[in-house]
């Protein structure tokens, strides 16, 4: 907690020594007609930047911002912790309610994102392979069926971080064939996903699905997500007489309904299983392309008595890398719900999202992260149960700086005023020098990760704020007054 009564002091050396101020720190903390322009993003200023500058250490500018904000309008009723923290010294430079738990909203992907760097390395891919049982004739005829076996890859036929689109992967499936001189299937087309099995059956728990008029993809599905069909919104009437818009899952028949409807018209569209969609897909491209398939596409879950096959060709994901820095950089929420139910299933066995909480809250334990006040329940932050500290936070960020992966895991952070959800953030000062993950939620604001100072030295901050007054806006204008004197630290 910064005590503010020790720079009164220094308060008085500038209400005497600059005359030109118009009061001092301990008064003027905001504007009194701040309340009648409750649409403004004015920001409140103890004294002049320039005055500030020659009196005060950078570290006492960070204190005195932090206090300033206690009684902001914005922030006075919230709840919020703030560190700025120096990883060589190991020391907390600024804090405020720094062990008090606050919701993450997405900076827990910086949690699961790591596990999964840590367990799987930047270089696990997801395979995708097509296979073939029974013998090729001299006529090219396969008496036998093809497999389309898949393996949980989270980006499959979805662009995201590279990933192939699902025509790349079917003209390679194809060159396969013409390889093996195949040019009739005299069989089935099987599709093998026997490691994610299964659909959500209801909602994780306390999952935002709806934020001001704002669409989260539901947590707790690893089947691939084509962009175009992410968002599924259906206009009906007759449910609500002020309601009358609602948002539909694909795999949960639940509903929340809306305020605004965002579509044109009425919208309804089908969220593909990745592997069938492509297995069937795969089929109608071979019949068209000339290569007759006599049987159907179906599904094996188990396969207790597996025929030999060969391998004719294989998809490769992106590396984890890449997938990790799409992930953090657009915050997308279906790529990190994959990733815990992939660390899951690689440590136990188990694809669940309980498995995967388990193997991640274990490796945490075993970092030595501090578990006080940590609650992780799913590995997106769209549920309002995550809890954590930010000085946990802080902490195991800085206990990440000696990892062999940490260059790849700092470089999947948004850039301050130039990359990712930081882009519209630090057009000023700090552009370029905040690399960190946010997090959005309704009244819900974070952000975490690294600060490169103008001195060049690298501090590790955490700053989460629940239930704030006033817009989103105001709220990332005050975080970035709190940061802006930690620049010069």
């Amino acid at each position: 907690m910064v005590n503010f009564r020790k720079y009164i002091s220094s308060a008085a050396v500038l209400a005497s020594g600059f005359f030109l101020a118009q009061s001092t720190v301990s008064t003027v903390l905001y504007s009194q007609n701040y309340d009648n322009q409750k649409n403004s993003l004015n920001l409140p200023s103890p004294v002049s930047s320039m005055v500030e500058k020659s009196v005060l250490s950078a570290k006492e500018l960070v204190d005195i911002n932090v206090n300033t904000m206690m009684a902001d309008p914005v922030l006075k009723n919230a709840t919020w912790g703030f560190v700025v923290y120096d990883p060589k010294t190991k020391k907390v430079i600024s804090s405020y309610n720094e062990s008090s738990p606050l919701v993450p909203a997405s900076t827990t992907k910086l949690l699961t994102t790591e596990t999964a760097l840590n367990l799987l390395g930047e270089n696990y891919r997801w395979m995708t392979q097509l296979e073939y049982s029974g013998t090729v004739d001299e006529n090219g005829t396969l008496n036998g069926n093809l497999y389309v076996v898949g393996s949980g890859d989270p980006s499959l036929g979805t662009n995201k971080a590279g990933a192939g689109s699902y025509r790349d992967i079917i003209s390679d499936f194809i060159g396969g064939l013409s390889r093996e001189g195949i040019q009739k299937v005299n069989g089935d087309i099987i599709i093998q996903t026997a490691l994610f099995k299964g659909n959500i059956a209801m909602l994780p728990e306390n999952v935002v699905w709806l934020e001001n008029n704002n669409y989260y993809l539901p947590a707790g599905t690893t089947h691939a997500i084509n962009p175009a069909n992410e968002k599924l919104i259906v206009k009906k009437s007759g449910f609500s007489t002020e309601k009358k818009f609602f948002y539909v899952s694909p795999y949960a028949h639940q509903m929340v309904y809306a305020e605004k409807y965002d579509g044109d018209g009425i919208l309804t569209t089908k969220l593909p299983d990745a592997p069938a969609y492509l297995a069937n897909s795969f089929r109608t491209t071979l019949v068209k392309s000339g290569i007759p398939v006599t049987g159907k596409v179906s599904a094996k879950m188990t396969d207790p008595t597996p025929e030999n096959r060969k391998m004719i060709s294989a998809y490769k994901s992106p590396t984890l890398g890449d997938i990790v820095y799409y992930t953090n950089q657009h915050s997308d929420n279906s790529l990190a719900e994959a990733l815990l139910r992939t660390v899951g299933f690689q440590k136990l066995g188990d694809q669940t999202s309980e498995s995967g909480r388990i193997v991640v809250t274990d490796h945490l334990k075993d970092a030595g992260f501090d578990m006080l006040g940590l609650n992780y329940i799913d590995g997106s932050g769209l549920s309002r149960s995550n809890n954590v500290t930010p000085i946990s936070q802080v902490k195991f960020l800085t206990s990440l700086m000696d990892e062999k992966y940490y260059r790849s895991y700092l470089t999947s952070l948004p850039i301050g005023g130039q990359s990712g959800t930081l882009k519209r953030m630090f057009l000023g000062t700090g552009n370029g020098q905040v690399f960190a993950k946010t997090g959005t939620l309704n009244k819900v604001k974070t952000l975490a990760g690294y600060l490169k100072t103008n001195s060049g030295k690298t501090l590790v901050f955490s700053l989460m704020v629940n239930n704030y007054s006033g817009s989103v806006d105001m709220v990332k204008k005050r975080m970035e007054k709190i940061l802006e004197p930690a620049l010069d630290l």
